[in-house]
């Protein structure tokens, strides 16, 4: 799997890239990540790559020359043809399905926005897709770039240990059960009596119930569109590893 990703502040990937699964995977070269800088791909003597807004108003946009140039020069250095993903508020909600269908085309372009946005012809004309990774206002789309190469590698085999069963986990849709481990008593907070019980089918039960009941709470959109509580829905399923669509 490789990734280019095309920023105006390339510093800023030096240190995720190299910790935890995602430095492991670049140094077994399992995963591909290069970095560009977008005023590589300007020439003026200033290096521009945002001017104002035609119609006026507050800000700068990214003009489009150095990001087609970018992409144009990327896809033409590497065989595989790549998926041109724009990083953007207004782009859709980026979710696990969009990661499995991008570990199966092997080669992402990232290009992330800034400033008051990017010229509507890269949108139009360029990317491929537009990705927001959810509704907040972040200083530009480095992080969200993070998030997609981070959720994408981790599919790739060799990652982790069976990529398959992690990505499965997602198909009922319901958040995580709670989590405990050693020691059985802690500031008075005990462990639930179920999980020291070893009935594993009782276990298995409360894990189900649990999932149901914090969607429910906590992301009632996801516990609507899962419906987990019909016959056939999710929360009768039964699998070894269930659903973690967030991190705790």
């Amino acid at each position: 799997m490789r990734f280019d990703i095309v920023t105006i502040f390339p510093d800023m990937f030096a240190g995720p890239l190299g910790a935890g699964l995602l430095g492991k995977a670049l140094e077994q070269g399992r995963v591909e990540v290069k970095v560009h800088d977008l005023r590589q791909f300007t020439h003026d003597r200033h290096r521009t790559v945002d001017d104002r807004p035609y119609g006026g108003g507050p800000g700068m946009v990214m003009k489009p020359e150095p990001l087609f140039e970018a992409v144009e020069t990327l896809q033409a250095q590497h065989p595989t043809k790549a998926t041109v993903v724009l990083l953007t508020p207004s782009g859709r909600l980026y979710s696990q399905a969009d990661a499995r269908r991008y570990a199966a085309g092997g080669r992402l372009i990232l290009l992330c926005g800034r400033y008051e946005g990017v010229d509507e012809r890269v949108h139009q004309h360029l990317a491929d897709e537009q990705v927001s990774i959810g509704d907040y206002v972040l200083g530009g789309g480095e992080l969200a770039a993070l998030v997609v190469v981070e959720s994408v590698a981790r599919l790739v085999a060799g990652v982790v240990g069976d990529p398959e069963s992690l990505d499965d986990c997602f198909s009922a849709g319901l958040l995580d059960y709670p989590q405990y481990t050693r020691p059985e008593g802690y500031r008075g907070w005990s462990v639930p009596e179920v999980l020291l019980s070893g009935d594993h089918a009782r276990i298995a039960r409360w894990r189900s119930e649990r999932q149901i009941q914090r969607t429910r709470e906590r992301r009632p959109d996801l516990f609507r569109h899962s419906n987990p509580e019909s016959p056939s829905g999710p929360g009768r399923r039964r699998s070894k590893k269930q659903t973690v669509l967030t991190g705790e």
